[in-house]
C-alpha cells in the first residue's frame, strides 16, 4: 500500500510541472512575424552600427599615419636645409681666409686662385661641390632674387648674356652689395663692393 501511494506521489508531481511548463509557454504565446522583423532589423542596425565605428577609426588611423609620414619628411627637409646652410656659411669662412692670396687665371687653389677657382675651393672645402669655370658655376645654381640673398650666395657678372666673373656675397652695407672675389690682373682676393648693375644672384641653399 505505502509502495503503490509513493509512486501516486510522484505521477502526481510530474503532471503539475507539466502543467507549470504549459501555462509558462501558453503565456508566452508564439513570436509573430512581426516580433521576428523587428528582432532582424536591429540585429541589421547594430551591425551597420559596428562597421561605421570599425570603418571611421580605420579612417582615423589612417589620417593620423599619413600625418605623421608628413611631418616627418617636413622635419627632414628642415634638417637638411639648416646642413646646407652650415655648410654655406663655413664656405664663406674659406673665402675670406684667402685674402691676399695672388690672382693667377686657370688657379684653384691652395695659394693662387682665379674668380671661380676660388668659388670651387671655398665650396669644396665645406662639402659642397661646383663646376670649375663661372659659366657652369651659373647653370649649377638656383636664380634667386636680389632680395632673397644671403650671405654665402653667389654673384655672377655677365656681358653680353655671357657670365664672365663670379664672387661670393657677404653683406650689404649703405645700399652696396658686397662680395670676396679673386679680381683680375694683379689684385689679390678681397673684399670689394660690386661695380656694376650687369650681375645675377644664384644659390646652392636648398628650398
Amino acid at each position: 500500500m505505502s509502495s503503490y501511494l509513493s509512486t501516486c506521489a510522484r505521477a502526481g508531481a510530474r503532471l503539475l510541472g507539466a502543467g507549470a511548463l504549459a501555462t509558462t509557454l501558453l503565456a508566452a504565446g508564439p513570436m509573430t512575424q512581426a516580433d521576428a522583423a523587428t528582432d532582424a532589423a536591429t540585429g541589421a542596425a547594430s551591425t551597420t552600427a559596428s562597421l561605421k565605428t570599425a570603418s571611421l577609426k580605420t579612417a582615423v588611423k589612417t589620417a593620423a599615419k599619413r600625418k605623421t609620414k608628413a611631418q616627418r619628411a617636413a622635419e627632414r627637409r628642415r634638417a637638411h636645409r639648416k646642413r646646407v646652410a652650415r655648410k654655406i656659411g663655413y664656405a664663406v669662412k674659406v673665402a675670406r681666409q684667402q685674402k691676399g692670396d695672388p690672382y693667377r687665371y686657370g688657379a684653384a687653389g691652395p695659394n693662387a686662385f682665379d674668380c671661380s677657382g676660388l668659388m670651387q675651393y671655398a665650396f669644396s672645402k665645406a662639402g659642397l661641390r661646383l663646376p670649375r669655370t663661372s659659366d657652369a658655376q651659373a647653370g649649377a645654381v638656383r636664380k634667386i632674387s636680389r632680395k632673397a640673398m644671403r650671405p654665402g650666395d653667389l654673384v655672377f657678372f655677365h656681358r653680353g648674356g655671357d657670365v664672365y666673373h663670379v664672387g661670393v656675397f657677404t653683406k650689404r652695407r649703405h645700399g652696396a652689395t658686397w662680395i670676396i672675389h679673386a679680381p683680375y690682373g694683379s689684385k689679390p682676393v678681397q673684399g670689394a663692393k660690386v661695380w656694376t648693375d650687369s650681375w645675377f644672384p644664384g644659390t646652392l641653399r636648398a628650398r
